[in-house]
C-alpha cells in the first residue's frame, strides 16, 4: 500500500513537471541563452518603467543589493513583499479580442501569448520593483525565482516555456503547502538561491494594513536545511501604474506612466529555528482540529499540530514586520 502511494506521488510529480515544462527552467537549458534573452528583455522593460517613465524612490536599497550579490556562499535569500498589481486580466482581454477563432497549434493566439508574456511576466510588482537604478535587473544569474499562479502563468506550452525562462515557479491555488511545486521552490533555497514570495496570496490595492499571511512562506523557511535570510519589502504606487478598475471595470491595456513608486527594504528578519521548533514540539494536540495529512518534519519530528503552531507564529512575525514597514513608508511619503 505504501509502495503504491509512493508510486502515485512520483507519477503526480512527473506529470506536474511535464505539464509546466520544468526542464525549461534549468540554468543549462540551451546554454542559458533563452533565459538570458528573457531577462534582458524584461529587465529593459522594468528599467524603462521604473526609472524612466515613472519616478521610483527606494529606501535602504543597499541591503537588498548586498544580499543579492554578495551574501555568504550557499546561504539562501527569501524576499517577501506585498502584492499590489498584476496584468493577468489585461492578458485575458487582449487574447480574447485578438486571438478569437484561431485554431492552429501555434496560432495567432499563441503569438499574442508570447508577446504579452514578454511584456508583462504576469505581475507589475515583479518585475518593476527590481527595475530601480543600480539593481542588476537583467542579470539572469543573480535574478530571483518567484512564486507565480499556475492558472495564470502556465496556461499553455508557450506561456509555460517563457515563464520558466523567467525563473518562475508555478503554484497551484488550493494545492496546499506540501504540493509538488512547493518542493520545487524549496529546491531553490536548498541550492542557496534567491526566492521571492507574495505571502498575502492575493492583490490588495487599497491602503490597508498587511493582511493575514499564508503559511507557504514559513513552511519553506522551516524545511530549508540552511535557514534563509528573510528580507521584507513593502511598496506602494504600483496600484497606480496598473489600477484594477480604470476602463469600465478593467485594467488599462498597458501599465501607466508618470506615477510615483515608493519601495522600502527592511532589515533581515531573525528566526531562532531551534528554539521555535522546541517550543512547537510542546504544543498540546487539539483532537477537534481537522487534519490534512501533512508529513512529519524531520529532524525534530514535528507533527501537524506542531507545524500549524509554528507556521502561524512565524507568519505573525513576518506580517508584523511588514506592517511596521508599511507605516514607516507611509510616514516617509508624507515628509
Amino acid at each position: 500500500m505504501e509502495a503504491s502511494a509512493d508510486a502515485g506521488a512520483a507519477a503526480a510529480a512527473a506529470a506536474a513537471a511535464a505539464r509546466t515544462l520544468r526542464w525549461a527552467g534549468r540554468a543549462g537549458h540551451l546554454g542559458g541563452f533563452p533565459r538570458a534573452a528573457v531577462f534582458a528583455a524584461v529587465g529593459a522593460f522594468a528599467k524603462a518603467y521604473a526609472s524612466l517613465l515613472n519616478t521610483t524612490t527606494v529606501h535602504n536599497a543597499d541591503v537588498l543589493l548586498r544580499l543579492v550579490s554578495a551574501r555568504p556562499l550557499g546561504t539562501p535569500l527569501l524576499t517577501v513583499s506585498n502584492h499590489m498589481s498584476t496584468i493577468g486580466a489585461t492578458y485575458q482581454w487582449t487574447c480574447g479580442t485578438i486571438g478569437a477563432g484561431v485554431d492552429s497549434d501555434f496560432s495567432l493566439q499563441s503569438m499574442v501569448d508570447l508577446g504579452v508574456v514578454f511584456f508583462s511576466l504576469h505581475m507589475v510588482d515583479d518585475p518593476l520593483m527590481w527595475g530601480f537604478k543600480g539593481f542588476p535587473t537583467s542579470d539572469a544569474m543573480l535574478g530571483r525565482w518567484v512564486l507565480t499562479a499556475e492558472d495564470i502563468c502556465f496556461r499553455n506550452v508557450v506561456m509555460s516555456y517563457v515563464f520558466r525562462l523567467g525563473k518562475c515557479v508555478p503554484i497551484t491555488r488550493g494545492g496546499g503547502i506540501y504540493q509538488e511545486h512547493m518542493n520545487e521552490a524549496l529546491d531553490v533555497l536548498v541550492n542557496g538561491g534567491w526566492l521571492h514570495s507574495f505571502p498575502e496570496g492575493k492583490i490588495a490595492q487599497d491602503d490597508q494594513p498587511i493582511r493575514r499571511l499564508k503559511w507557504g512562506t514559513p513552511s519553506l523557511i522551516v524545511r530549508a536545511p540552511i535557514t534563509p535570510i528573510v528580507l521584507p519589502i513593502v511598496h506602494s504606487g504600483f496600484e497606480k501604474v496598473m489600477p484594477e478598475n480604470l476602463f469600465f471595470g478593467r485594467r488599462p491595456p498597458v501599465p501607466l506612466w508618470g506615477k510615483k513608486i515608493d519601495i522600502i527594504i527592511g532589515e533581515p528578519i531573525e528566526f531562532d529555528m531551534a528554539s521555535l521548533k522546541q517550543e512547537a514540539a510542546m504544543v498540546p494536540h487539539d483532537p477537534s482540529s481537522v487534519r490534512k495529512g501533512w508529513p512529519t518534519i524531520t529532524p525534530g519530528g514535528l507533527d501537524e499540530a506542531a507545524q500549524r503552531w509554528l507556521y502561524q507564529k512565524m507568519s505573525d512575525k513576518i506580517q508584523s514586520v511588514m506592517e511596521r514597514l508599511r507605516k514607516k513608508l507611509l510616514n516617509l511619503k508624507q515628509h
